[in-house]
């Protein structure tokens, strides 16, 4: 019998396992540790592997050298992101790669719409007073969606759902994409400059994915162009965004507030519990900004999406197994 180990495993994906365990009459093993030098050898004996990872799976070669030396050919990520992964090494070991590049935009794009609802009405702050004794209104008046421009930089899968979602709800879009401008959006979202965008939007949101020429990219020149009415929102991954500039846009008042779901060094904190204060000092800075709601990484985190990023990557795994094509197969 064909046997796959996954890695990484939490308790809310093992049902969908092993469902399709049993649809494909497939060994699906799960085990709770990440994929790194010292757990590598638990591959052994195995066909396949399926992976889902918060940090670096080697800084050396040998654990490619290893899962080659085991027999098994492909990498398979649980998820759209892929740079825990080397490349190079994976081609140099004859290892194809998947990734689930498309699990359920919907799932962020919905979180984007809670983000932009509980900002623009001022939730956090009336918390806040709340939990003051304060039920005082003034100077947290809103505007309402119709009366703003949403900004979307990366108009692919989940920004499109994002721009499709606030044009139904009368919002004006702007968008940017390095891809040229789809046909599907027409009517829904106008394409214009990073820089136009910037300043003319009353919401900004990211959803690119994350490469080297994308570190950064959002920093201090790019919050100078917002205005101080401005929100941010940044559901994409930690890096794309200066988290030092964005401090300081929000102390100095650049920014009327933020949403984040993702953070720089964010595996130093996600899915970990502390008595204290994090490990991470920048991410304790944005938890006492009023105007400022964070999540821990789970615009991922729905029914549907889980199930698709589960099924979708055994899918994958098995078809490299038998020797057959996967159109989600990273190009090496």
């Amino acid at each position: 019998m064909t046997k796959i180990l996954a890695y990484h495993v939490r308790d809310d994906e093992q049902f969908f396992i092993d469902e399709w365990a049993n649809q494909h009459h497939i060994q699906v093993d799960s085990v709770p540790y990440e994929l790194h030098d010292d757990t590598v050898d638990r591959a052994k004996g195995y066909d396949g592997i399926d992976y889902k990872q918060r940090s670096i799976l080697s800084s050396r070669p040998d654990l490619y050298r290893k899962l080659h030396d085991f027999g098994i050919k492909q990498l398979s990520a649980r998820s759209a992101g892929i740079d825990s992964a080397n490349l190079n090494w994976a081609k140099q070991n004859n290892l194809r790669v998947t990734n689930v590049p498309s699990y359920s935009p919907p799932a962020v794009a919905e979180l984007v719409l809670t983000q932009v609802m509980q900002l623009i009405r001022h939730i956090p702050q009336f918390n806040q007073r709340l939990n003051r004794n304060d039920y005082v209104v003034n100077g947290l008046r809103s505007r309402e969606l119709s009366e703003l421009t949403i900004g979307i930089i990366g108009v692919g899968r989940i920004g499109g759902t994002v721009a499709k979602i606030f044009h139904a709800l009368g919002a004006t879009v702007l968008g940017n994409d390095i891809a040229s401008p789809r046909d599907d959006l027409k009517g829904i979202l106008t394409y214009t400059s990073k820089e136009d965008l910037y300043r003319k939007s009353d919401i900004v949101t990211v959803h690119v994915y994350y490469a080297k020429q994308n570190y950064h990219l959002i920093g201090e020149k790019q919050f100078d162009l917002m205005r101080d009415t401005t929100f941010f929102i940044n559901d994409s991954r930690g890096p794309v965004v200066n988290t030092n500039a964005l401090l300081a846009a929000l102390h100095e008042k650049q920014l009327a507030g933020a949403a984040l779901d993702v953070v720089e060094n964010e595996t130093n904190i996600f899915n970990l519990k502390f008595d204290e204060k994090t490990p991470e000092p920048l991410y304790n800075a944005l938890k006492e900004l009023p105007n400022v709601l964070l999540t821990p990484h789970i615009g991922f985190f729905t029914d549907k999406a889980v199930e698709n990023m589960v099924k979708q990557s055994l899918d994958d795994t098995l078809a490299i197994i038998e020797g057959r094509h996967s159109e989600h197969e990273i190009l090496l």
